[in-house]
């Protein structure tokens, strides 16, 4: 009996030795592989409280469908409401994808944008992109849409190319033709064309 006690009394004494030791090595080991990478972003309360303070949405999107019945869907990285005009959202990585009745589409992407809610515009801002399912390709520095109606209209100059050769215009729009089954598009103000033919 008493040798068992002797027993228990040594392992007891090791362990008080042993276990804190080991503890020691753990969280040393712990502390050294838990530096942080190189680049790696440090968040500061700063940083934290000016994300907290900062009215924002992640991938937003709005939809409708105009008059002629095409449907309408604008999309972003990110969108904040702009604090002087209460009804417009200010957009960053803007698109717009319009799918008409008659089955064509129009896509429309810019790195700044903004969409004003009351009066059912999207404008783009800067370099605007525009692609057509119909093999038309343009760019422009800054388009607006008309949410309501589906029209699309150019700011000011525009390269174009397309199916048939490469165009400059003043201005594009893209409007629903008369009979309210198609869209047209329709380049204005000093149009030129190169003609380049399609070898068989």
């Amino acid at each position: 009996m008493a040798l068992s006690e002797h027993l228990y009394s040594q392992l007891v004494g090791w362990a008080k030795i042993v276990l804190p030791l080991g503890a020691l090595a753990l969280l040393s080991t712990l502390f050294l592989f838990a530096r942080s990478t190189p680049g790696q972003d440090d968040f500061t309360v700063a940083k934290v409280e000016a994300i907290a303070r900062e009215q924002r949405v992640s991938a937003p999107e709005f939809s409708g469908v105009t008059d002629d019945g095409a449907v309408i869907v604008v999309s972003a990285a990110t969108a904040r409401p702009d604090t002087d005009r209460p009804d417009t959202m200010s957009i960053n990585d803007m698109r717009l994808r319009m799918d008409n009745a008659d089955g064509s589409n129009v896509e429309v992407t810019a790195t700044e944008g903004e969409v004003d809610g009351r009066g059912q515009i999207a404008r783009f801002l800067g370099l605007a992109r525009l692609i057509t399912s119909d093999g038309y390709q343009m760019e422009t520095n800054g388009l607006i849409a008309e949410l309501e109606t589906g029209r699309i209209t150019s700011d000011g100059l525009l390269e174009i190319r397309a199916p048939f050769g490469d165009l400059t215009a003043g201005k594009v729009t893209f409007q629903s033709a008369m009979d309210g089954k198609a869209q047209e598009i329709l380049f204005t103000d000093g149009v030129r064309l190169l003609y380049n033919p399609q070898t068989p």
